[in-house]
This record gives C-alpha cells, sequence and structure tokens, in this order.
C-alpha cells in the first residue's frame, strides 16, 4: 500500500498551484464574481497549457491521464480561488458521457474542441418536475425516420447557455417498465433549431458558472446522435456519477483547503488582547478540527479516484468521498468566517465567497441525502 503520489503526478500537481496563482487574480474574482461572468481568458489559457481533458487520451487532445490527475488540477485550482476554480474544472462537464460511451465520429468531432479550450460542455439531466429523480423523465424523444425529434425542459445545467453541446436524457420509450429502462442519452448541439436556455437567476454562489434552464421545442437531431445504445441512458448516467462526483469532492476539497489558509494566515498576524489569535487555545483547536477533516476528505477523494482509474465502479465509495467532502467544505469555511470574525463576512477577505461556494458542493451530482441512500443501499446489501 502506497500513499504518495507519483514524481509525475506531484508535477502535474505543482504546475497546477503555479498556474493558479500565476492567473487567478483576487480583483478578478472578486469583479467576476459580482458581474456573474464566466472567466473564459483564464479558461483558455487552463486548456492551452493541457489541464482541461488531462484524462482524455492523446487522440483527442488530451494526455492519456486518469481521474486522480484531474481531480489534483481541480483541488489545487479550487484551493487558490473557489469562484475561477470551479467554472475552470467544470467546464467540460459531461464530455465524459461521449469519452466513455459515445462513438469514435463523436470523440473525433467534440472532446478535442473540449480540451482545447473552444468549447464548454453540458449534461441535461435535472428537470423540473423530478430533481434527483432520474428514474422517469418528462423529455421525450421520438424517432421519425433519421432524427429524433426532442420536446421538454431541463433545469439547474451547469454551462448552460455556454455550452456547445448537451448530453441529454430523454425517454425514448414511454411503454416500457421500469421506466428507467426506455431512457437515452443524446447528444444535442447548442446550435440546433428549437433548443433555447433561460438563466436559473441569482444564486447564492458559484457565480462565475452559468446556471440555466435547457428548452427543447421540436429539436430535431440526427440519430446517429445517441450516446451509446438505445435504452442505456440511466445506466451511462449512473456510472458517470461515479466519476463526476470525485470532481465534485475534489472541488470541495479545494475550496475546504484554500478557507483554511485564509483562516490560518490571518489568525498568525491578528492580534486580540495582546496576544496573536494562533496563541489561544481555543484557535488552536478549531484549526486542528479543521485540518484534520481537511486530511479525512483528501484521503477519501484520493482513493474514489485512483478506485476508478483501476477501472472499478464503487458508487458507495464515491459517494461517501463526495459527501464527506462537501461536508467538510461547508464546515470549514463556516468556522473560516468565525476565526476571521467581522472581517470574515466582508467579501474582501475571500472566506465568505468561499462560503457560498462551498454549498452547492452538497446539492449538485446528488444532494447529500441522496449520497446517504447510495452509501445505505450497499452497506445493507452486504448485510443480506
Amino acid at each position: 500500500m502506497d500513499f504518495e503520489l507519483s514524481k509525475p503526478q506531484k508535477e502535474i500537481q505543482k504546475a497546477a498551484r503555479e498556474f493558479a496563482k500565476g492567473e487567478f487574480d483576487k480583483e478578478l474574482a472578486l469583479e467576476w464574481d459580482r458581474k456573474h461572468e464566466f472567466p473564459r481568458k483564464i479558461w483558455q489559457k487552463a486548456a492551452e497549457l493541457g489541464f482541461v481533458g488531462v484524462h482524455y487520451p492523446e487522440q483527442f487532445s488530451g494526455q492519456g491521464l486518469g481521474v486522480l490527475e484531474n481531480i489534483l488540477i481541480a483541488e489545487e485550482f479550487c484551493a487558490r480561488d473557489s469562484g475561477i476554480g470551479s467554472a475552470v474544472i467544470l467546464a467540460s462537464f459531461a464530455s465524459e458521457c461521449v469519452l466513455r460511451f459515445g462513438s469514435e465520429e463523436q470523440k473525433r468531432k467534440f472532446l478535442p474542441l473540449v480540451a482545447e479550450g473552444k468549447m464548454l460542455s453540458g449534461g441535461s439531466f435535472t428537470e423540473p418536475g423530478h430533481g434527483s429523480d432520474i428514474t422517469s423523465l418528462d423529455t421525450l424523444a421520438v424517432r421519425h425516420g433519421d432524427e429524433w425529434i426532442i420536446n421538454g425542459t431541463k433545469t439547474f445545467i451547469t454551462n448552460g447557455g455556454l455550452a456547445g453541446f448537451y448530453c441529454t436524457l430523454c425517454q425514448t420509450d414511454a411503454a416500457v417498465q421500469p421506466a428507467y429502462r426506455g431512457i437515452s442519452m443524446i447528444l444535442v448541439e447548442a446550435d440546433r433549431p428549437g433548443l433555447t436556455t433561460a438563466d436559473v437567476g441569482e444564486k447564492m454562489g458559484i457565480h462565475m458558472m452559468a446556471t440555466a434552464e435547457v428548452n427543447y421545442k421540436d429539436v430535431r437531431v440526427p440519430v446517429s446522435n445517441l450516446i451509446g445504445k438505445e435504452g442505456r441512458g440511466f445506466y451511462q448516467v449512473l456510472e458517470f456519477f461515479d466519476e463526476s462526483r470525485i470532481l465534485v469532492a475534489a472541488q470541495a476539497l479545494g475550496i475546504a483547503q484554500g478557507a483554511f489558509e485564509r483562516a490560518l494566515a490571518y489568525v498568525k498576524e491578528r492580534q486580540q488582547f495582546g496576544r496573536r489569535l494562533a496563541d489561544f487555545q481555543v484557535t488552536q483547536h478549531k484549526l486542528a478540527d479543521m485540518a484534520t477533516k481537511i486530511e479525512l476528505a483528501r484521503l477519501m477523494t484520493y482513493k474514489a479516484a485512483w478506485n476508478f482509474d483501476q477501472g472499478r465502479m464503487d458508487p458507495k465509495l464515491t459517494s461517501m468521498a463526495k459527501m464527506y467532502a462537501a461536508r467538510t467544505a461547508v464546515e470549514v469555511a463556516d468556522e473560516a468566517i468565525q476565526l476571521l470574525g467581522g472581517y470574515g463576512y466582508m467579501t474582501e477577505y475571500e472566506v465568505e465567497r468561499f462560503y457560498r461556494d462551498a454549498k452547492i458542493t452538497e446539492i449538485y451530482e446528488g444532494t447529500k441525502e441522496i449520497q446517504k441512500n447510495t452509501i445505505a443501499s450497499a452497506v445493507l446489501g452486504k448485510l443480506k
């Protein structure tokens, strides 16, 4: 058993840290957060340097690396800035559906565009009336000759309105039971007639990321846009979640680390009652708790990524990592605000933004309650 990162992995980690340090400007981050603006230039530069799509094969402009290398980048980016980091690491969201299940033609056409920073991608899964329940859908795709005709509405779609394409879950067989056996995944280009988007409105956090409602009204796509086999969409998205939840865990881990570092720097300098805050035992205990939670989250997240790279699916492990890392991000960011006191509540000191950006990690890619359902199901299954 080896808990050490390899030399190439350490080099990737260092390169990501140095890139973020040099490019993630604090004042720009505050401005983009206020304006709800996507950090396009930084995303494109990150892609040019190979930080986007590192887990793609080289023939699709990737580096042929694994999920572990991808999450090392995510952790470093989000530790430097929760807003910029989250936007950049999720610029390629759901492209893995094409990578894992798509045809060679789909991979050649779309993956290089994502990896090279020329196109964002989106996963069009969640519906207004169903939320986390994707076992049945209202979005229908009906085959007509050589085309699919799609009608329906998706909501809370990451990169909605900016993405060049959406991996869209559709009910292609409304008669089959159970209903999830009739769900398929179809790639829909953003410029198809009948596809429109609308911003969901003001959000608590992740202001630099677009979150939209995606509407399909008689949207026609070729039959060849089907991703994988018909009727396999539900199973495909479950496998995708097993990977994407690790990325969200890394996002949360980075946010926790970033909030902790800012709190640590503050208490070493701030004087109260003639002593540094760091000299008080109560402060030291808070820091000890924060550091311990972060290290536990890191171990679980790294293990989940390593396990996926071994070719094994383990929904229990990925759900544990995502649930615990997300909870850690929220708790550590909250404690960071507390340690900074009134300054922690001020935008300039960043930890309040880290707190706002942390909360979403407990919600998207399955709420913490959904993760508990997955974990409990695995545990109870083993007890039978």
